[in-house]
């Protein structure tokens, strides 16, 4: 919004050409939104508490997840709400690619927040059925890939890039669409996955956010597209104010979601954290580079099917002592922040490795 309302002034007054900058709006979006975070975070807390959105354990996690009952979940709502006000107020309004972004972000966390209700309000711990879930989510990532495929005019739409290798692009005509889909969908199952312990998908999800941010920049700026030898996409490099403010409203949640947390994200922050994240990446064909930097979320996804399909081919033998795989070291005896800290090293180091694709081509 300021840049829409300032810019057209900056040709009267010069010191407003700071707005024309992508890099000052996605500093100042992330400020924004850490600032809002922690500003509104104990009220909304102590609102969600009121209310009683409080967890309820559903069983089958190790015994210390106990004593996280009665902690407020939904948390996530500060985070969709922080995010979203800063987005508005720094970047071009005008751009498509933002509002297709937004619209995930905020689709995804209504269907966590449905979810949610059901199992904090209406006492239903399994919250709304897997299909009804998937549904809700196939829908609205297969509205966004058309809404993407469709504002893409750089002829790259359908096009898959292996990183690593220099100009080996693979043209996957149609296939690209339902391939689109999946990695949406994908994406917000494997940070829900994650969101198991005291700030451990909140974090990955700073480091990723930070990092398809980067990726988004170089993306939509003709000469650093050129000069990396990575696909140009016109207007892609706007997605990185909105990759800004979730890095500070992400930074906001973890002030109150270390451990032991305040507060929980919920399905409402989860789902439309790993929605988002996937969708800039796809928007910025990045999308084998984003299974590199959310690599913990791959591993705790994998680990959930291993377990399952070991126990069915073995008739009811594990794989691990429990999966997602950080409950697995949990009942190894790893203390929580032990494995929290050392799944946050790893992100750190993935991001790193998904930098560095931009010049090892």
């Amino acid at each position: 919004m300021l840049y829409n309302l300032l810019v057209p002034l900056a040709d009267h007054l010069s010191i407003l050409n700071v707005f024309r900058y992508i890099t000052f709006r996605t500093a100042y979006a992330a400020i924004t939104a850490l600032l809002i975070t922690l500003l509104i975070g104990p009220y909304a807390i102590r609102r969600l508490q009121e209310m009683s959105f409080n967890m309820k354990s559903k069983g089958y996690e190790p015994d210390r997840h106990k004593e996280k009952e009665g902690t407020p979940t939904m948390g996530g709502i500060i985070i969709v709400g922080s995010a979203v006000f800063s987005c508005l107020l720094w970047a071009d309004l005008h751009n498509a690619y933002i509002w297709i972004t937004l619209f995930v972000f905020t689709a995804y966390g209504f269907l966590g927040f449905v979810d949610d209700y059901k199992k904090t309000i209406l006492k239903n711990p399994d919250g709304i059925s897997a299909k009804a879930k998937f549904f809700g989510q196939l829908v609205v990532a297969v509205a966004a890939t058309a809404m993407i495929m469709q504002v893409d005019t750089s002829g790259n739409s359908t096009k898959l890039a292996l990183p690593f290798f220099k100009n080996v692009v693979f043209e996957l005509s149609y296939f690209y669409f339902a391939f689109a889909v999946f990695v949406i969908i994908g994406s917000s199952n494997a940070v829900n996955l994650t969101d198991g312990l005291d700030g451990l998908a909140i974090t990955p999800s700073v480091i990723a956010f930070a990092t398809i941010g980067i990726l988004a920049y170089m993306t939509g700026h003709v000469k650093f597209a050129d000069y990396l030898q990575i696909m140009y996409i016109r207007n892609a490099g706007e997605l990185s104010i909105f990759c800004g403010a979730m890095v500070g409203a992400g930074l906001g949640f973890l002030w109150f979601n270390a451990h032991p947390a305040s507060v929980f994200m919920g399905d409402v922050g989860s789902l439309s954290i790993g929605g988002a994240l996937a969708t800039v990446a796809v928007i910025a064909k990045h999308e084998i580079v984003l299974a590199i930097v959310g690599g913990i979320f791959v591993i705790e996804t994998l680990s959930v099917i291993l377990q399952v399909g070991f126990f069915k081919m073995t008739g009811g033998r594990r794989l691990f002592r429990m999966a997602p795989i950080h409950h697995h070291f949990e009942l190894a005896g790893w203390s929580e922040t032990k494995i929290t800290i050392r799944f946050w090293i790893i992100s750190i180091i993935l991001a790193l490795v998904a930098l560095s694709t931009l010049k090892m081509r």
